[in-house]
């Protein structure tokens, strides 16, 4: 009998408990959230914050929902390619995830940035696929005076340029300023060097003829005057942001102090700090020549675009002239 009563009791609890487990799997069920449930426009957000390499090789192959929306325009509308030239480790060509992004992005490309790599080709590229890019930044790349010469002369909504690291000369900026009228934002930067004390107005005077409607500039280690600053002020009335810092030419006598300070909302001075400034800034001197140190595409011998450090497998390898298959990281 008292071991009816213990069954009875054990099965009285088990049925009361049985609804409980089963509630409790069902609510820890419903909480599993299904991402493929998330609205196309929330994935796109989510998918944009992804790099380029990122959604090119993982991103768009985990299912055939986020393979479509990686085809969508309006993720490509931006293009990062930040650091993608500067790393070693990889098994492809940075020239081959541009172009590819810059395809899917079927002419509504705004705003790309393309550091430690890039080429002519690779302007023209670009510049044959949209006319609508606002936005451009080239860091340390190989492109030479006529290659940003023809695409500034197809980009007439540009309106904010940054070129750091490279060497243009004063007509190729005098073609930027003719050809891309909206421009309000430049930053041409180099590096900042105290001896020898070598003066150039070239690049400022070029600014000051042909981009009246700019609002910010960073001009970082030019070998400007003062009369090429004078220049600027007077050639750039809309001008409220300049920033000066390395370019140790410029003394700004009281005169041309007060000038800035009654025209300008910000100046950075030569001396400012560059805790804030993005590439190395160390300032160079000592007996070395201001040529020794400025970067040169022609003179580069680290060979960025060399194969020897890309490693690349060409059986998968992109010949762009004849339009040769991307290879399984980037097939579509």
């Amino acid at each position: 009998m008292a071991a009816d009563c213990e069954f009875s009791s054990f099965s009285s609890q088990s049925e009361e408990s049985s609804p409980n487990k089963v509630q409790s799997e069902e609510s820890s069920s419903s909480e599993v959230r299904n991402w493929l449930e998330l609205p196309s426009d929330v994935t796109c957000l989510i998918l944009k914050k992804l790099g380029t390499v990122e959604i090119l090789t993982s991103a768009q192959r985990i299912c055939k929902l986020w393979w479509k929306l990686c085809k969508d325009p309006a993720i490509w509308r931006t293009i990062d390619l930040s650091d993608l030239g500067y790393s070693w480790d990889t098994n492809y060509d940075p020239e081959v995830v541009a172009r590819n992004a810059i395809d899917r992005s079927c002419g509504e490309l705004v705003d790309i940035n393309i550091e430690y790599f890039g080429s002519d080709g690779l302007m023209e590229y670009i510049t044959a696929r949209t006319s609508n890019l606002k936005r451009l930044r080239l860091v340390s790349c190989c492109i030479s005076d006529e290659g940003l010469s023809d695409a500034a002369e197809k980009l007439p909504l540009l309106e904010d340029l940054e070129i750091s690291l490279c060497s243009f000369t004063r007509e190729s900026l005098e073609v930027v300023g003719r050809c891309c009228p909206r421009l309000r934002t430049l930053k041409y930067n180099k590096r900042g060097y105290r001896r020898p004390r070598v003066e150039c107005d070239e690049e400022a005077l070029a600014i000051a003829g042909c981009m009246p409607e700019l609002r910010y500039l960073q001009f970082f280690g030019n070998k400007l005057t003062n009369d090429g600053l004078q220049a600027i002020l007077d050639g750039c009335p809309h001008l409220e942001y300049l920033d000066l810092r390395q370019c140790f030419n410029i003394t700004l006598p009281e005169d041309l102090g007060r000038k800035c300070a009654e025209r300008l909302k910000t100046l950075r001075r030569p001396d400012d700090p560059t805790d804030d400034y993005e590439f190395h800034a160390q300032n160079l001197g000592g007996s070395a020549s201001d040529e020794h140190y400025d970067y040169d595409d022609d003179d580069d011998d680290i060979g960025f675009s060399s194969d020897e450090y890309y490693n690349y497998d060409y059986d998968y390898d992109y010949n762009s002239s004849d339009g040769g298959d991307l290879g399984p990281w980037f097939s579509d």
